[in-house]
């Protein structure tokens, strides 16, 4: 249909965003101007909205990156595989594959229909399923096009929704531009092809077939219009007539074969015999035979004379077009002189430039495009800006039952303290309760607690702000901290990084704009050139030049933008995001592992607190074992009597007497086990009173709970001196009793202090000081096995390891230590001093019996006289490592122990180990003076002096951390 013959009303003015095939394209109306405030509500709100979770919607719209321009478009997902999808722009209608951090949510004010439709040229389709011929229909459809103007004519819609037009551009009729170049093929109504009509099979004189009337064509109208359906015929469906009228000729000759057959049987005489009528029915079988061979001999032949008559078409077909391509041939070479006219014309008219122009334009559009192509992938500012996104949406905040559970724990915590604080057996009862019912309220905070924290993807969070906090370092390594953070550094990023987009998104506008002006100029010469359009030589060669500078100003433009420095002020805001972003994570970082110690915190109390829910903890077990414990220590006295006894007779039973000692040990063993036994229900028993239990002490007083804690677990009141098989130790008894004897399996030594009640008491305290502080770092001083009180003499026993002629004295008497040990053995006093002095204890004896060596390598500090106060041990004559003297000049000033006259003993243990009969003074302002001539190493001549320094040495860490120790450890 001619356009003229459509109603300006029924015409629709679109604009082309995309071209699909050939036949396909989608568009936009232009009188809708929505599209222009959609862009710019997408720029504001993408880049903090929060990026899709979970599996998307079909009918939902959300945010897309492009991948070319880096602008945000609406979308929906045609499809999804893995963290990939397929996602359609429904405002322009081209479709890419994009990651999930490149979708977005979009509010509700944004999900409206796409403004672009889909359009299908009406009674069309693609003429070929080539890929190149598919390929090149389409890119000379998005030539004619792509961004331009049209006026469409809708003629149906499909059921997806495609609109089938008749489209024009000015005078153009784009469909029959389309079957001009043969990129498509008209239909008929009902979808099938046209079908040439058939040509008569009639010999012609000529070297080409007839051709029809042109009347034949003229009721179809234009290309375009309505056409009659017309049936093929196929061979086995040609009109009876002609079916009739071949078969009767193909048979003409055997029916007049029959007639005279017939003829001569009848003038024949009547056959009598039944030879005559087999051998008359064997010639009729062999006539028919004959036909059926003459009927297939013409069939062939038949189809022999339609295979040549086709050929023979195909042949004049085929000399038809290569008389039109000598045609055509003629007249492109027409227009390629006419071309070469105009093109010296443009070249006249600006001399020696235009080719030049046309060169450098070319080699920065080459330029350009490797640009845009590398600036496709994300720089340090896009992954800083996606990471800030992160970091914004996705945060995870401290719960809500936290609150709760916080008041809750003080509520139970102030509930033990009254029960620690109560002091008499009448308000148990009472504090009890209020007790359970604190701790029952706590449960229930711990359980709100735990199902909010379990709905938290906290492991997930902390991997992705662990992932965020190495790639920022990673990117901004030389980024220097600032010394004050802007708390809205974000906000100014996410403003620069926008208005430098717009800012760029404009030049690389003016950059196409200007491109796409030369890529029409040539489009105008291509179709000069090619004939397809009545174009004139000055319209192509009028500002051409013109043209070519302004695209090479254009290109200019926007590589000089790309490759500019950035400023001062835009270095401060981007580093000052990047401190803001670290900042935000290290803190969001802790308040996860705040939440996940919380959470563990409250299960292990939950787990505990449900074991006693039923019923409180009872002391069943613990007197049971004491019982066992008394039944078993009267046993192992009746037969340690026994033995008495027997070895006092007159006449000895020897083997009685083994026996029974066989039985004392057997006893002896088994009481060591309970009392083994004893000791772990007492931890248990402590953990309970510490944790929720604290009215234990005060039910059970029998249990005597408060004496073992007191003690810090070192106080065993089911001992006794007589359970033990021991020796006296004479030559190490010179200052208290020293008794050698086994305690389960182990070698130990019995240390001997004469007390009262005062002076038990001093000793507990200072013991249970000590053993608290082995405990920290147990391999660097000795050990408290254990303590205990005689029932049958004033003594108090403490139980060590037994050491063996381990102590340096004897070591260095026997077989002394080379430089190399020492450094070893002097490093492990140092850490063991520096246990003790991390809990505040001041050894105050430390001479050389008192450190003991384990494989000549290691050295172990060991105890004190625990009845002794600091300042009576620091002053003891045993102060001394051969004639050096480790009472620290302080101590001589009135000044009391501290951990400084601690490492003053160790320097000169240090010192005598090296110079064994050193007998100077120490007491020098000039420590060199004092080592002169003594050829020791510098490093350790530089230590000692530090070390035995009056006005204040070396703590233990610093003197670990000393050139001496690490030089040799290196």
């Amino acid at each position: 249909m001619d356009q003229s013959e459509i109603q300006p009303e029924k015409m629709e003015l679109v604009i082309v965003t995309h071209v699909v095939d050939a036949i396909t394209f989608w568009a936009q109306n232009v009188t809708d101007k929505a599209s222009e405030m959609i862009d710019a509500v997408l720029l504001e709100k993408c880049p903090t909205a929060p990026i899709l979770m979970g599996r998307p919607t079909a009918q939902k719209v959300y945010g897309a990156r492009y991948s070319e321009d880096k602008c945000w478009y609406r979308c929906t997902v045609q499809q999804q595989t893995d963290d990939k999808f397929y996602i359609l722009y429904i405002d322009y209608g081209n479709m890419e594959i994009v990651s999930r951090s490149e979708l977005v949510e979009l509010p509700e004010d944004l999900q409206t229909p796409g403004f672009a439709k889909k359009y299908k040229f009406w009674g069309f389709h693609v003429s070929s399923e080539e890929e190149t011929l598919l390929s090149q229909g389409k890119s000379f459809l998005q030539n004619i096009i792509h961004g331009k103007k049209l006026r469409v004519h809708k003629k149906s819609v499909c059921f997806d929704g495609t609109i089938l037009v008749e489209a024009f551009q000015g005078n153009l009729d784009i469909g029959e531009e389309l079957l001009k170049f043969k990129f498509a093929k008209v239909n008929l109504p009902g979808n099938r092809e046209i079908s040439i009509p058939p040509v008569n099979l009639q010999e012609h004189t000529g070297l080409w077939p007839a051709r029809s009337p042109s009347r034949e064509f003229e009721t179809l109208g234009s290309p375009l219009g309505c056409m009659p359906k017309l049936r093929p015929i196929f061979s086995d469906q040609k009109p009876q007539i002609i079916k009739e009228q071949k078969t009767t000729i193909a048979l003409q000759p055997v029916e007049k074969l029959n007639i005279a057959q017939e003829h001569k049987e009848i003038n024949s005489p009547k056959a009598t015999s039944q030879q005559n009528a087999h051998e008359t029915e064997q010639r009729l079988n062999e006539t028919n035979s004959e036909l059926q061979r003459m009927r297939e001999v013409i069939k062939e032949k038949e189809m022999e004379i339609m295979k040549l008559k086709e050929e023979g078409c195909a042949i004049q077909q085929h000399a038809t077009l290569l008389g039109q391509q000598l045609e055509e041939a003629r007249l492109e070479l027409q227009t390629v002189k006419l071309s070469c006219v105009e093109i010296k014309k443009i070249e006249h008219n600006h001399p020696s430039t235009f080719a030049d122009k046309i060169t450098q334009l070319a080699k920065k559009v080459d330029s350009l495009r490797k640009l845009r192509e590398s600036h496709s992938c994300p720089n340090a500012e896009d992954h800083l800006l996606e990471s800030i996104t992160v970091i914004m949406n996705c945060r995870i905040s401290m719960p809500l039952s936290s609150q709760k559970l916080e008041l809750a724990w003080k509520d139970y915590e102030q509930a033990l303290e009254n029960l620690k604080a109560c002091q008499t057996i009448g308000e148990i009862k009472h504090l009890v309760n209020m007790r359970d019912e604190a701790r029952a309220a706590l449960l229930t905070a711990v359980d709100d607690f735990q199902q909010e924290v379990d709905r938290l993807t906290i492991k997930a969070r902390w991997e992705r702000l662990k992932e965020i906090e190495s790639s920022l370092t990673a990117l901004f390594s030389s980024v220097s901290p600032e010394e004050q953070m802007n708390e809205h550094s974000f906000e100014k990023f996410c403003e620069w990084k926008r208005a430098k987009f717009m800012k760029i998104k404009n030049v690389q506008k003016a950059t196409d704009d200007a491109l796409l002006a030369v890529s029409n100029w040539a489009a105008r010469l291509s179709k000069f050139v090619c004939l397809m359009e009545k174009i004139s030589g000055d319209d192509v060669a009028d500002g051409a030049y013109e043209i070519l500078m302004n695209a090479d100003a254009a290109v200019g433009v926007e590589l000089n933008v790309a490759f500019a420095e950035q400023e001062n002020q835009e270095r401060k805001i981007l580093f000052n995001a990047v401190h803001k972003a670290m900042q935000d994570i290290r803190k969001e970082q802790s308040l996860l592992e705040d939440i996940r110690q919380k959470y563990e915190l409250n299960t292990n109390f939950k787990q505990e607190a449900q074991q006693w829910q039923s019923s409180p903890p009872k002391l069943d077990e613990l007197l049971a074992v004491k019982k066992h414990i008394r039944s078993l220590r009267s046993q192992l006295r009746w037969k340690l009597v026994e033995v008495s006894c027997l070895e006092e007779a007159e006449e000895l039973d020897l083997p009685e007497i083994l026996k029974k000692k066989e039985e004392i040990t057997e006893t002896r063993n088994a009481l060591f086990r309970e009392i083994s036994h004893e000791k772990k229900e007492y931890l248990m028993l402590c953990d309970l009173v510490n944790g929720g239990f604290p009215e234990l002490p005060m039910l059970y007083p029998d249990a005597d709970i408060n004496s073992y804690m007191s003690s810090a677990g070192l106080l065993m009141k089911s001992l006794d001196r007589d359970m033990f098989d021991a020796e006296p130790m004479k030559e190490l008894s010179g200052r208290r009793p020293l008794l050698s004897t086994d305690f389960q399996g182990q070698k130990v030594v019995l240390k001997c202090y004469t007390v009262d009640e005062e002076s038990e008491e001093k000793m507990l305290k200072q013991a249970a000081e000590y053993h608290t502080a082995q405990q920290e770092n147990p391999s660097t001083a000795v050990p408290l096995l254990a303590l205990f009180c005689g029932k049958s003499d004033p003594l108090a026993y403490v139980m060590v390891p037994h050491y063996s002629n381990a102590n340096l004295r004897a070591i260095q008497k026997s077989s002394p230590l080379s430089s190399s040990e020492i450094v070893k053995v002097m490093r492990g006093v140092a850490l063991g001093l520096q246990s003790l002095h991390a809990a505040s204890v001041t050894h105050a004896s430390l001479h050389p019996n008192n450190v003991f060596v384990t494989g000549r390598e290691k050295g172990i500090v060991g105890d004190y006289d625990f009845t002794k106060t600091p300042e009576q041990r620091a002053t003891d004559s045993g102060m001394v490592a051969g004639s050096i003297s480790l009472v620290a000049p302080e101590l001589r000033h009135g000044h009391p122990p501290s951990p400084a006259t601690d490492m003053y003993a160790f320097g000169g243990i240090m010192l005598w180990l090296h110079v064994p009969d050193f007998n100077a003074t120490l007491e020098s302002d000039n420590q060199n003076l004092v080592f002169t001539g003594l050829h020791l190493d510098d490093n350790l001549q530089k230590l000692l002096t530090k070390l035995l320094n009056s006005s204040g040495g070396l703590s233990a860490p610093e003197t670990l951390k000393d050139d001496y120790f690490l030089s040799a450890a290196v």
